[in-house]
């Protein structure tokens, strides 16, 4: 059989496929959440006390009685069953940014033998999985096991529909029997906590009266490839790693710039319909999709939402992402880079805080007050990004993300704030003391009456900035497609509560110095962008002269890899930080430097073994055929007197003994971890392994463009991003 005969056979099948029958979804008002028990719902289920209780503890995280999480459990129950539900789960948020679940029925016996369905406000509260066997940052021991998972009342539960069920589904926050949180949510709710504090002290010293609980929003932007199933099974790099250890550019890839917003393949277009079909039903407010940059790649973005619902919301939005394109055919890559030469994924976090009463507090207002307020707050993000940069940088540090960031598609991994030219010159202006009105973008008019004009925005966007405020929000486009937006949302609420503290105990001695509230906030805000202003950059985030002013004359950080990146959440100032504002003990904080820096090694060693196995049973035996059949030509053409040229075996032969080489060296390293400490042996991974797995790859993609394409095994790009 030919090496390729698994790529052509996939290749006529993917040509003659149809795509999958879903049925049309009903009016977005008949399918909303009506998989949710959502406070509608609960409205309707429950008696006026507890929902007024439940209502109450949703909107404002007030404490829950054991009284009314009985008669919710019930109702719950109710719901879930007469929708078909026999199981139920907590589901949380384990630190490997996946979801984890462990399902129990409903179902007791009784003592004549039958069966009945229970479900009490004890089994709604606590759950009990093993905590030793999540990661765990030697918080657990492997003999000390016990973890428990509780209900948070604050994510509605929702029915999660599979072709072998239904199963209620009720989001959790996890922890061991000591204590500690050993998940993703904990932190978040400590974080908008903190923050929830600090920002009403600084609404306070301003006038403000009513003010209802703060909280961040988010909104994220999903961005994931889709490779057709049939390929991605001749794939054991995409299958384990997520990404492709080897692949030739492809002749044609995105240099067109025909695929961003391009025309939606049909199949893709069934299978997105089909996914936020899901989505709605669940309550997740999915509301653009489109073509991105690279050929085979798309993005889906839901609207905003409470930070705790969102990041819940995204967990299952990449769950059902990967669940919907399996049933469509397709793999669904969320990997950062999983195709080298073309634009990766990220997932780009629009943030904002606010509250019912003072409202989104990043959005310039209609008033000299408001004004005072965002300016207050847009400071505060300044100061915060300045003083925790590299805490920022550390909680989008991945062994994957690392491909991303700083490669000409992503913001570069030294982090600055952009705030758009007019906004930046207002703030510029505070710096020497002054304080103009607020920027307005002026009206967009381009002089065609069948046009109508609209006010454009105050500033430009940059795509080479990590950190750009856009309006009403700032977006922190370095987060990674595949992480949980959990753990960024943590370290900007978490600076920002500290920064919003910093400027409350400012702004108090500043108002009883003056009389005037305006001149009391330019004190306090000169004062911050004196000593933090070197933050914000409004220039091109990828040229050398940002990258050596950022470094040399600023004194940012530039910390281009995890193994740079992690040791921030050992720092002194980022533990207090954590400490002060009762986010993440110290103990908590430490545990997650060791657990992700575990899995920044361990993936780096899933790649290598992959690396090796691939190259010696797959590319080498391919290359070999070739010399074989090359050889025999020549030889075969020598007998009748006609002399060809062997040069291109020569090459073929030279780029398999360069490859083997450096396979040799990685086989040789895989088992090395006699290292002094968890950071030496990061570093050891990221300048000792990666270079030699990229000196594999370059020899492997030499050859990938010379062996005949009868005799090679994998799927090349061409066929992996363009078959549809």
């Amino acid at each position: 059989m030919s090496g390729n005969q698994p790529r052509m056979l996939a290749i006529t099948e993917i040509n003659n496929r149809e795509p999958v029958a879903v049925e049309m979804p009903e009016s977005l008002s008949k399918i909303w959440a009506t998989d949710v028990f959502n406070l509608a719902t609960m409205e309707e289920a429950l008696s006026k006390n507890a929902f007024k209780a439940m209502k109450n503890t949703v909107q404002t995280g007030a404490a829950l009685d054991p009284g009314t999480a009985d008669v919710v459990a019930a109702a719950m129950k109710d719901w879930a069953i007469a929708k078909g539900v026999k199981f139920f789960s907590h589901i949380f948020y384990p630190m490997t940014n996946a979801t984890a679940e462990k399902h129990d029925g409903f179902i007791i016996t009784n003592s004549d033998g039958g069966a009945i369905t229970e479900f009490t406000g004890s089994l709604l509260i606590k759950g009990e999985p093993d905590g030793s066997s999540f990661p765990n940052g030697s918080l657990r021991m492997t003999n000390a096991a016990r973890g428990y998972t509780a209900w948070d009342p604050t994510s509605p539960a929702y029915i999660m529909h599979t072709d072998n069920g239904a199963t209620l589904m009720i989001p959790s926050v996890f922890m061991s029997w000591t204590g500690e949180a050993l998940d993703k949510k904990i932190p978040l709710l400590r974080s908008n906590a903190a923050l929830d504090k600090a920002a009403k002290k600084v609404l306070s010293l301003m006038g403000e009266k009513e003010i209802a609980t703060l909280s961040s929003s988010c909104g994220a932007e999903q961005e994931y490839f889709l490779v057709d199933a049939n390929f991605a099974s001749s794939r054991p790099d995409l299958l384990l790693a997520g990404r492709s250890l080897f692949g030739a550019p492809p002749a044609k890839g995105q240099e067109f710039d025909d695929h961003y917003f391009g025309a939606i393949p049909e199949r893709v277009q069934v299978f997105m319909q089909d996914l936020e079909d899901r989505l709605y039903r669940l309550g997740i407010p999915a509301k653009t999709h489109h073509n991105e940059v690279a050929p085979g790649q798309f993005e889906i973005a839901p609207y905003f939402e409470s930070a705790n619902v969102a990041s819940d919301h995204q967990q299952l939005l990449m769950t059902l992402l990967k669940i919907t394109a399996k049933k469509h055919g397709f793999l669904c890559l969320l990997h950062e880079k999983p195709f080298a030469g073309v634009n990766g994924s990220g997932k780009h976090v629009n943030w904002s805080v606010g509250n019912a009463t003072q409202g989104n507090l990043l959005d310039p207002g209609s008033t000299p007050n408001d004004n005072l307020i965002f300016l207050l707050f847009c400071g505060a993000v300044i100061r915060g990004v300045h003083v925790f940069g590299p805490l920022l940088r550390a909680a989008i540090a991945s062994a994957a993300n690392d491909h991303r960031l700083g490669a000409n598609e992503a913001p570069p991994a030294i982090l600055s704030v952009y705030l758009g030219d007019q906004l930046e010159k207002l703030f510029m202006d505070i710096k020497a003391g002054k304080l103009n009105e607020t920027a307005k973008g002026g009206m967009m008019d381009l002089g065609l009456t069948q046009i109508l004009t609209f006010e454009r925005d105050p500033g430009d966007r940059n795509r080479t900035s990590p950190f750009a405020f856009t309006g009403n929000r700032f977006e922190f486009r370095a987060v990674g497609s595949s992480q949980s937006v959990s753990g960024p949302l943590v370290a900007m609420n978490t600076m920002l509560a500290d920064s919003l503290e910093w400027i409350a105990l400012r702004l108090e001695s500043s108002l009883a110095a003056t009389a005037s509230q305006t001149e009391a906030v330019i004190l306090v805000l000169q004062e911050l962008m004196q000593a933090h202003g070197g933050v914000v950059f409004g220039g091109n985030g990828y040229s050398p002269e940002w990258h050596r002013m950022a470094v040399e004359e600023r004194g940012l950080k530039n910390l281009p890899t995890t193994a740079d990146a992690l040791p921030a959440f050992l720092d002194p100032a980022v533990v207090e930080l954590f400490k002060k504002t009762g986010v993440l003990t110290p103990v908590e904080l430490a545990s997650r430097y060791e657990v992700y820096a575990e899995q920044y090694i361990l993936s780096i060693e899933v790649e290598v073994k992959l690396t090796v196995e691939m190259a010696k049973t797959l590319i080498y035996p391919a290359a070999m055929g070739y010399i074989a059949d090359l050889a025999a030509t020549i030889s075969a053409a020598g007998e009748v007197g006609v002399k060809l040229d062997a040069a291109v075996a020569g090459k073929v032969a030279t780029e398999v003994n360069a490859m083997m080489l450096a396979v040799a060296e990685l086989s040789a390293i895989i088992g090395k971890h006699d290292f002094d400490s968890t950071e030496e042996h990061m570093k050891f991974c990221a300048n000792t392994v990666r270079p030699l797995m990229d000196e594999v790859r370059l020899h492997a993609d030499r050859l990938e463009t010379e062996v005949a394409d009868e005799l090679w095994p994998l799927p090349k790009y061409r066929e992996l991003l363009f078959f549809r």
